[in-house]
């Protein structure tokens, strides 16, 4: 968004105002908002500003790192909870890999893939890859077979494996 003022540079400093009843928004440069009186709140209070910022970490000689594309500070969009830019991305890239991977689970897109809940469309003359069986579902499956021909030897020496199978683990 182009400043308001200069149409010149990217907007930085955004105002709402409410004059009766009607909410009037002014978007402006850093240049023309300080023209127009619009400074950090601290800065004329020059010690007190010092302090705080020493309080919170931030030496007064440090310079707030901006986005060249946009302009935006990472506090501003931390408050925001907006990307200015995708150039933003990039520049703030150490900052905003840990939030993404809070809010996302992963910092990087993995796509959307079908999953299993996806409809799949089977070509009736491919054959279908077979799914190897662990070998106590092998035996479970010959045991339901033997009881089904009715060979209760091989079923009962089957029911026997599987047993000695689960106690072992």
């Amino acid at each position: 968004m182009l400043c308001q003022a200069c149409g010149l540079r990217t907007a930085t400093t955004h105002i709402k105002s409410m004059v009766n009843g009607q909410l009037s928004e002014t978007h402006l440069c850093t240049e023309c908002a300080k023209k127009q009186g619009y400074n950090h709140m601290l800065s004329d209070w020059g010690g007190f500003s010092s302090l705080l910022g020493g309080l919170l970490g931030e030496t007064p000689s440090q310079e707030i790192k901006r986005c060249p594309n946009c302009g935006a500070s990472f506090k501003e969009i931390s408050k925001s909870g907006q990307i200015g830019c995708a150039q933003c991305y990039k520049t703030f890239r150490n900052q905003l890999l840990p939030v993404i991977q809070r809010i996302h689970g992963a910092a990087f897109h993995k796509g959307k893939a079908p999953g299993n809940s996806a409809l799949r469309i089977n070509n009736p003359n491919r054959q279908l890859a077979t799914v190897k069986e662990s070998p106590l579902d092998e035996k479970k499956r010959l045991l339901k077979r033997a009881i089904e021909t009715q060979n209760f030897e091989e079923a009962a020496i089957l029911r026997d494996q599987i047993k000695e199978m689960e106690e072992n683990g």
